[in-house]
């Protein structure tokens, strides 16, 4: 039975899947099921992220952030505190932009395919994927 090896590369929904048949199996939770779910935690949480450091309360956590800095030690706060929570404000601003963005891309393409009747309605759901999937599928697309 061909179980997950690190340096194997697939999906999170394979590594899903093949976790799945080791637990249905009985199979040996090994080094190499361990490293595979790890990973698959790993991408999860960072996608995650990406998609939470884009919501408006991003903002509020800095500013909150930055207002303990000042009342807990405003000595220490200076020209290097505010380039520091400058720096977190425009990150979180860019990487806001760019998500709507990529929404906004993803809703036309979504009316697109939905509007053309030749279009595979699986598309429509390949940006639920990990950006690993969607490589891989994009490579297998243009072959």
């Amino acid at each position: 039975m061909g179980l997950l090896r690190p340096t194997e590369n697939r999906g999170s929904t394979q590594a899903r899947a093949g976790l799945r048949r080791v637990v249905a199996t009985g199979t040996e939770w090994n080094i190499r099921t361990s490293f595979a779910f790890r990973v698959m935690a790993y991408r999860e949480l960072l996608t995650h992220f990406g998609t939470w450091s884009a919501h408006p309360s991003a903002f509020a956590i800095v500013a909150v952030y930055a207002l303990a800095w000042l009342i807990v030690s405003p000595e220490t706060f200076g020209w290097h505190g505010l380039a520091t929570v400058a720096t977190w404000m425009m990150t979180l601003l860019i990487q806001r932009a760019e998500h709507r963005d990529t929404q906004a891309i993803h809703a036309k393409l979504d009316e697109l395919l939905r509007a053309e009747s030749r279009a595979r309605s699986e598309l429509t759901e390949l940006d639920k994927q990990e950006p690993e999937e969607i490589e891989n599928h994009r490579e297998r697309e243009q072959r």
